[in-house]
C-alpha cells in the first residue's frame, strides 16, 4: 500500500505543468529571449492607439474663442468639443477635415498635425486632446485579484500601475513580473525584477494602453500535488481497510 501512494505522488510530481497548474498564464518556454526595456520606454509620452475614445477641443485664436464645430451658426448647437474613436486602422474622423490617421503619435504631434490642417478654415487654431479610455490589465498574482486600471496620468509607469492596482500579491512572484505590449500584429514581452531596488529603474517605464503586466505565481507544487493525489489516496485507504476488515484471518 504504501509503495502505490509513494507512486502516485511521484507520478504526480513529475506531472506536467499543464496538469498541476493549468490556470497559469502567458508562459514563456525555457532559454526565452525576452525584450529589453530602454530608456525610451523610461521617457515616452502616451502614443495614439486604435479602440482610444479622444476628446478633442478646438479653439480659435491661439484658444481665445471657440471655433464652431456646428453645421449652422446657431449658437444653440454650438459645442466646445467632439467625441472621437479611434478606429481599427488607426484613422478618426473629424469635422471639415474628414479622416486622418493618427495612430502611434503622440498626443501633442496629434494636435500639432491637426493645427495645421484646421488652420485652413481658422484663424490661430488651437487643439487639445485627451484619450478617456485608457487602461492597463494588472495580474497581481492571485486568482480572482486581476483588475483594469484606469490611466489618468499619461505618464504613469508600471510601478505606479501596480501601485493602482494593490501591489504584488502575497503569492506573488515579485522577480518575476512580465510586460506583455502590442506591437502592430506582434507582442513584446519584457520580463522585470521588481524584488530589489535594481530592479525600480525597469519599473520607471511607461506603460500604454492595453498593456498587460503579468505577476507569475508562487508554484506550490507539493500543495497542488496533494490536492491533486488526495482523492485517490483516500479511495485507496478506504478499500485497503474495507479489505483488511473482511480477509482478516
Amino acid at each position: 500500500m504504501r509503495k502505490l501512494v509513494l507512486a502516485i505522488l511521484v507520478l504526480g510530481y513529475f506531472s506536467s505543468c499543464r496538469v498541476l497548474r493549468p490556470s497559469l498564464m502567458f508562459k514563456t518556454p525555457r532559454g526565452y529571449v525576452f525584450d529589453k526595456i530602454t530608456d525610451t520606454m523610461r521617457n515616452e509620452d502616451y502614443r495614439i492607439f486604435p479602440t482610444d475614445f479622444i476628446t478633442m477641443r478646438i479653439l480659435s485664436n491661439e484658444g481665445f474663442k471657440m471655433v464652431d464645430l456646428s453645421p449652422t451658426n446657431n449658437t444653440s448647437l454650438m459645442i466646445s468639443s467632439v467625441d472621437i474613436t479611434v478606429e481599427l486602422d488607426g484613422s478618426v474622423k473629424l469635422p471639415l477635415i474628414g479622416r486622418i490617421n493618427l495612430q502611434g503619435m503622440r498626443l501633442r504631434e496629434a494636435e500639432q498635425i491637426l493645427e495645421t490642417r484646421y488652420a485652413e478654415y481658422y484663424i490661430g487654431p488651437f487643439v487639445t486632446m485627451r484619450v478617456t479610455n485608457k487602461r492597463v490589465a494588472v495580474f497581481p498574482g492571485n486568482a480572482g485579484l486581476a483588475r483594469m486600471i484606469p490611466i489618468v496620468n499619461n505618464n504613469t509607469t508600471i510601478i505606479e500601475a501596480l501601485a493602482l492596482a494593490g501591489g504584488v500579491s502575497e503569492d506573488g512572484k515579485a522577480f518575476k513580473v512580465k510586460l506583455v505590449r502590442r506591437n502592430g500584429t506582434e507582442f513584446k514581452v519584457y520580463l522585470m525584477d521588481l524584488s530589489t531596488i535594481k530592479g525600480l529603474r525597469d519599473g520607471t517605464a511607461v506603460v500604454q494602453a492595453n498593456d498587460l503586466i503579468y505577476i507569475e505565481p508562487q508554484n506550490r507544487y507539493f500543495l497542488r500535488i496533494m490536492t491533486q493525489v488526495y482523492p485517490y489516496v483516500s479511495v485507496l485507504s478506504t478499500a485497503y481497510l474495507f479489505y483488511t476488515i473482511f480477509h482478516h484471518p
